[in-house]
């Protein structure tokens, strides 16, 4: 997959077959698009382009909204275009998502970025898909001016699990309300994030239980609402993390990949009188200090809800609990 970022020099497409969206999550929903963009593309000799923005949308338009309640992503920029990666696409193009460009009227938008730039032979867009000025352009605009400009287009319907359509808007709300079965199931994988290894106050190693301290790497990304989860994680792999057991080395193009089951306890803390929200992951079989290491925390199964416990033995208790539930849950 070819990544461009300069749309004022893009190449020449060969029969463009195109959708466009913010593609947050990458989920079900995004891949049933994908899959008849490639279809489409392989039926003309085309080639299969992506078309998305950064920064997300909302957070340029509904500035004020944002700052008072911002969006809080699914994917960052760099895991959007991985998980894309991953789609056998031929182009990805990341349009710099600007005021002025949101300005533009559906018309314009439709002439002068989608025809002028990438004269698209089909145009794909999922069934709610909208733009241009205050989100006047949709399905039908597109059909309109296929004729003129020589495009055919398709609308994909939304996709419905568990009696919900499968939405980001959908996914971040399941993840909000704990409920991570329906949030993993609608993305077609387990919700990851990424952070780095700091400094902590080293309770959990004095409980039994050492557990590292994150901090988000992007501050845009959605963090699951407070509480405790099983987990997987993974770190890239080098001779240190080879020595500890519960490691499963996986083959991957460019480094060594190590996972392990842990547990993650996102919160105040309140049996300890915790001030700040901290997120802390325990590590099953795993005991070496990774300080400044950057982790992938995959959230698996929600286990219980942060309390506050009367003594630290009872904590320690519950804890041990939690090891024994989350190793169910997570098997072989």
């Amino acid at each position: 997959m070819l990544v461009h970022r300069d749309i004022n020099n893009l190449p020449p497409f060969k029969n463009a077959v195109v959708t466009i969206g913010t593609f947050d999550g990458v989920h079900t929903g995004h891949l049933k698009v994908i899959h008849q963009l490639k279809k489409e593309a392989a039926a003309v000799k085309g080639e299969t382009v992506i078309i998305t923005f950064d920064p997300h949308p909302r957070m340029v338009i509904n500035r004020t909204f944002q700052n008072a309640n911002p969006i809080r992503l699914l994917t960052t920029p760099g895991e959007k275009t991985e998980l894309l990666g991953k789609q056998n696409i031929d182009h990805l193009v990341i349009v710099p998502f600007t005021k002025q460009f949101s300005e533009q009227t559906a018309d314009e938008y439709i002439q002068n970025f989608l025809v002028n730039r990438f004269h698209p032979h089909t145009v794909i867009i999922g069934y709610d898909h909208r733009f241009g000025k205050d989100r006047t352009g949709n399905y039908k605009l597109l059909e309109q001016y296929g004729p003129e400009f020589g495009f055919k287009v398709q609308e994909i319907p939304g996709q419905v699990l568990h009696h919900i359509i499968i939405s980001s808007t959908n996914i971040r709300k399941a993840l909000k309300e704990h409920d991570i079965q329906t949030a993993n199931a609608c993305l077609g994988y387990s919700y990851f994030f990424e952070g780095t290894v700091v400094d902590g106050n080293k309770l959990g190693r004095e409980l039994g239980y050492p557990t590292a301290n994150l901090k988000i790497n992007d501050e845009n990304k959605l963090v699951p609402a407070d509480g405790i989860y099983a987990v997987r994680v993974s770190m890239p792999g080098d001779s240190r993390v080879h020595k500890s057991p519960g490691g499963i080395q996986i083959a991957h193009p460019t480094s060594n990949i190590v996972h392990y089951k842990g547990m993650m306890s996102i919160g105040m803390r309140p049996t300890v009188g915790g001030t700040t929200r901290v997120i802390e992951v325990n590590i099953f079989d795993f005991n070496e200090k990774i300080y400044g290491e950057k982790l992938r925390v995959y959230v698996e199964y929600f286990l219980r809800e942060e309390v506050k416990f009367e003594s630290i033995d009872d904590l320690k208790h519950q804890i041990d609990l939690d090891k024994i539930h989350s190793l169910k849950l997570l098997g072989d």
